[in-house]
């Protein structure tokens, strides 16, 4: 590693220290994205409305608190409703809506990170100075800022442009782990944070849970009621639905995981199930689908992921009760909303 190459990196690590909010993440995050399509001179609105397309996911579907002062969260939720936008609407589709739209309320909520969040990404290099003066000093190259600040873009230093050319990929995952140790540090409550910056791909098949542990379960007892209707479930007729949903646990852990009425599940979406309502049929079924694997197929992989929470391999009431509760409960903190009974 050259001393040029240290001297940059140290200047970046020093950009994150003490941030309040996520701003300066998903702006570096966004030029990065901007450099790999080869573009040196970039509009604002282009890298603002990148920001709120990278962290739309993470608000909109895991509903990742972002800390009261963060003003990304509620622009990306107002966004979504006043452009009636889907949350699964794919990236590139959500950058073009933001780019193209010319609703008033949208380009102010954009506009509105102008006033701080360009400048003040450039401290290391052009110090803590008013924003008319670190304007002024970008546009010294002495100075060796990344950027050039202009009214409505910024102009990326030939240098620099190379750098991040060159080392965008470690960049992007520098930006991704100071961003998942700010979210975890305001969320030490929510699980598995680092999976919840990006959105997967293609979520993961429940096809095996299904046939290699609940068509075991309601072979051996001929049926199963849905917890939620009632209704009589045997092979074939049911669907796995996650009871905590996918959205806040992002795991397809069997001791989440239960058979229900397919169209039930599709009504039931991302909401919480109410415990005092569920909890008891849930229990009851996951302690009986346990109990008959374990005893059929006692090497069933499925068994594993149980043994975090029961690592003596008894599903205890109160353990259970103690792991799913707080669970829901900061799920629903975290802007989850319980199904209407």
């Amino acid at each position: 590693m050259t001393y040029r190459t240290y001297y940059i990196n140290f200047k970046l690590t020093s950009v994150f220290k003490n941030t309040s909010a996520t701003y300066k993440f998903y702006w570096f995050w966004a030029i990065l994205e901007c450099v790999d399509e080869g573009k040196k001179e970039i509009n604002k609105k282009e890298l603002f409305s990148r920001m709120l397309t990278l962290s739309w996911y993470t608000v909109n579907y895991f509903q990742v608190s972002f800390g009261k002062q963060d003003l990304i969260q509620k622009a990306v939720r107002r966004i979504k409703d006043v452009e009636n936008i889907n949350v699964d609407t794919k990236k590139s589709m959500i950058l073009n809506l933001l780019l193209e739209s010319e609703n008033s309320e949208t380009n102010s909520l954009l506009h509105h990170f102008d006033k701080n969040v360009p400048y003040k990404f450039l401290s290391p290099w052009l110090g803590s100075g008013s924003r008319s003066e670190v304007y002024a000093k970008s546009l010294d190259v002495t100075f060796n800022a990344p950027y050039k600040l202009l009214k409505d873009s910024i102009i990326i230093q030939d240098k620099w442009y190379n750098y991040f050319k060159t080392n965008s990929g470690i960049l992007k995952t520098f930006c991704y782990w100071n961003l998942t140790l700010f979210l975890q540090a305001r969320n030490p409550n929510v699980p598995d944070i680092p999976n919840k910056i990006l959105r997967p791909i293609i979520r993961g098949s429940l096809n095996k849970h299904k046939k290699m542990f609940w068509d075991l379960v309601i072979k051996e007892l001929g049926y199963i009621n849905c917890i939620y209707t009632g209704e009589k479930l045997v092979v074939g007729g049911y669907i796995i639905e996650h009871f905590i949903p996918h959205q806040f646990v992002a795991h397809d852990l069997m001791w989440n995981l239960i058979p229900a009425e397919s169209s039930f599940n599709s009504s039931k979406s991302d909401k919480l199930p109410p415990f005092e309502t569920y909890f008891d049929d849930f229990y009851r079924l996951q302690k009986e689908g346990y109990d008959i694997v374990k005893s059929m197929k006692p090497k069933n992989k499925f068994l594993q992921d149980y043994l975090p929470i029961f690592p003596d391999q008894e599903l205890s009431k109160l353990k259970y009760e103690e792991h799913i509760k707080p669970m829901l409960s900061i799920a629903h903190n975290n802007g989850f909303q319980y199904m209407n009974l």
